[in-house]
C-alpha cells in the first residue's frame, strides 16, 4: 500500500479525488474450496473497508456483498474450469465487485422461474447489485458488480 504521511496545512490542498481506493486481489485455482477462500478474502476486505474508510456497510449490506461474490465465484468456477481472479475495490461510496475466467462465454440471465432448478445466480446478483456489467476481455471474460453504498443504506 502507497502510504504517505501529511502534516500541517498541505493536507487541506489534497483533492479527495487524489485518495485511491481500497483495493484487493487474489487469483484462485477453481479447486474445491475456493469459493470459501473468496468469501474470506471478502469478509476481510469489507472489515478493512469499515476500520480505513469508516465504510457505513450493516449485516444486510455485507450480506449482500457476500452473496454476490458467492454467486460470481461459483459461477467462474462452474463454467470455465480454470483458474479465476477476485478483485475487491471499494471507498465509503462504493464497493465493486469483480471477476475475471478464461472462459469468453458472457453469462446468461434468464427470465423468472421460480420452478426452475439451478441457474438463478445472475438473477440474485442483478437484484443485489446497482449495476451488473459481462464483457470479453483478451483472457476470457470480466464480470463486474457495483454496489452505491448510500442507496444501500437508504433502503432504496
Amino acid at each position: 500500500m502507497n502510504e504517505q504521511t501529511i502534516n500541517g496545512p498541505a493536507f487541506a490542498s489534497i483533492a479527495p479525488e487524489s485518495v485511491q481506493p481500497l483495493r484487493r486481489a487474489a487469483e484462485f485455482s477453481g479447486e474445491p474450496g475456493c469459493a470459501a477462500e473468496a468469501r474470506l478474502l471478502a469478509v476481510r476486505f469489507l472489515q478493512q473497508l469499515e476500520a480505513e474508510w469508516f465504510a457505513a456497510l450493516g449485516d444486510r449490506t455485507t450480506g449482500d456483498l457476500l452473496l454476490v461474490v458467492s454467486e460470481l465465484v461459483t459461477n467462474a468456477e462452474r463454467h470455465s474450469h480454470g483458474p479465476y481472479l477476485l478483485e475487491l475495490e471499494g471507498t465509503d461510496r462504493q464497493v465493486t465487485v469483480t471477476v475475471y475466467d478464461s472462459s469468453s462465454t458472457l453469462p446468461r440471465r434468464y427470465a423468472r422461474d421460480p420452478g426452475r432448478l439451478g441457474g438463478h445466480g445472475l438473477e440474485i446478483v442483478h437484484a443485489l447489485s446497482d449495476r451488473l456489467t459481462a464483457e470479453r476481455v483478451p483472457v476470457g471474460k470480466r464480470v463486474q458488480a457495483a454496489f452505491d453504498l448510500g442507496r444501500h443504506r437508504a433502503g432504496v
